[in-house]
């Protein structure tokens, strides 16, 4: 017979003792009380200094706790394998269902959404009207460009002291102008000209220059061009230089070959509100939401409003492009970048659901080819000549496979 005060309480570590969950604790009290002629089990105390005290009381007893001890891992085992039932039998059977029908969809986004035809499709995008061939955002240089059968001018707008919308990228004039003023502290007919030339930003160490050195207003632009798309980006949340694009866009009956653009959410929510009209692209956040929604699967079932997707191409992070001051920042983005951004899945399918996707901004022929051989629209140069020529020789492609 055996009790309690029979087993002995020293020697708790000198068998290590098996981790029980509670509903464990009762059969091992069972089957240890009927190994040692017990008529009723054994508390857990009593379990424990027993476990504690075995190697102390000989062979045989040491033999029943293994025999114990393996007992307990085939039924922790089996329990892990009854806990696992479900996720084997439903959790992972209805993630690769999950994942065959986003590809599915991803592929065939049309059988989700209405295909959207295009109002233009621009190959040819001047960047700031064209910058590396003329100085930038002046009237010379967008003739330039459209003399290049450009399909896009891309432009950047500021606002004057009197009210008059600028074609201007900066808003403070030291680097365009050597004048340390801001646009907005000016009048128009105050602005002062460009200089005699000016580096090309996405071209370290080239110039431009032209006769043509004056400041234009966007209202001469819209009316210089009026059957030509343009991208018109709003930089600062300025409602007065939002609402004054929307209502030029208006009064030249342009809204739907003009787009908003800017990297801020905060400024395209105001000016999809004051022109909703025109098409929008996306901003930064936009951008990234749609690239989490791509490696999620999800992308095939979110609604997208954009029209434009203007991303910058990875590859020319260290050559041309910039965005950080360490290099070792800027390698890191490049490789980050490429793995996400360059996917031919993903810009097929926004293509298919009417968003039409330009890479900025490219000024090398070995550009224009990763741009086009990913399934871009279109590309955004400082150089229509270069993209001009460019394209003329290659002739139209076919959509990335």
């Amino acid at each position: 017979m055996c009790s309690e005060s029979g087993l002995l309480p020293g020697c708790l570590l000198s068998v290590p003792q098996p981790q029980l969950s509670p509903a464990a604790w009762p059969r091992a009290s069972s089957r240890l009380s009927k190994s040692q002629g017990c008529g009723a089990g054994l508390s857990q105390p009593t379990l424990v200094r027993w476990f504690a005290s075995a190697g102390s009381r000989g062979s045989a007893a040491t033999g029943r706790l293994h025999l114990l001890q393996r007992s307990w891992k085939r039924e922790r085992a089996g329990e892990r394998r009854a806990a696992m039932g479900p996720l084997l039998y439903y959790a992972l059977p209805a993630l690769g269902g999950y994942i065959l029908l986003s590809i599915f969809f991803l592929r065939r986004p049309r059988l989700l959404h209405a295909p959207r035809a295009p109002t233009f499709c621009p190959r040819l995008a001047a960047h700031r009207g064209g910058s590396g061939e003329r100085l930038e955002s002046t009237m010379e240089a967008m003739e330039n460009s459209m003399a290049q059968r450009a399909d896009l001018l891309e432009l950047d707008c500021q606002l004057t002291r009197d009210g008059v919308v600028v074609v201007s990228h900066d808003e403070n004039l030291s680097r365009q102008s050597g004048l340390n003023r801001d646009v907005g502290s000016l009048d128009f007919e105050d602005l002062p000209l460009y200089k005699e030339k000016l580096e090309v930003y996405f071209s370290p160490g080239h110039f431009a220059q032209g006769s043509d050195r004056h400041m234009v207003r966007l209202e001469d632009v819209f009316q210089r061009f009026p059957k030509t798309p343009m991208s018109v980006e709003v930089k600062a949340e300025n409602e007065e230089l939002i609402q004054k694009i929307a209502g030029l866009a208006r009064r030249f009956e342009r809204s739907e070959i003009t787009i908003w653009a800017s990297e801020k959410s905060s400024i395209m929510k105001k000016c999809k509100a004051a022109n909703p009209e025109m098409p929008r692209s996306f901003t930064m956040n936009r951008g990234l939401w749609v690239l989490l929604l791509y490696y999620l699967g999800l992308l095939p079932f979110v609604p997208i409003p954009e029209r434009f997707f203007l991303c910058f191409l990875p590859t020319i992070i260290n050559r041309t492009y910039f965005p950080f001051s360490c290099s070792g920042l800027n390698q890191l983005a490049a490789v980050v970048c490429k793995w996400a951004i360059m996917r031919r899945s993903l810009i097929r399918h926004l293509e298919e659901r009417g968003v039409q996707v330009l890479f900025w901004c490219l000024n090398d022929e070995s550009d224009f080819e990763t741009a086009f051989s990913l399934g871009a629209t279109g590309v955004i140069t400082d150089y229509p000549t270069a993209l001009r020529r460019y394209l003329d020789n290659h002739g139209p492609r076919a959509p990335a496979s």
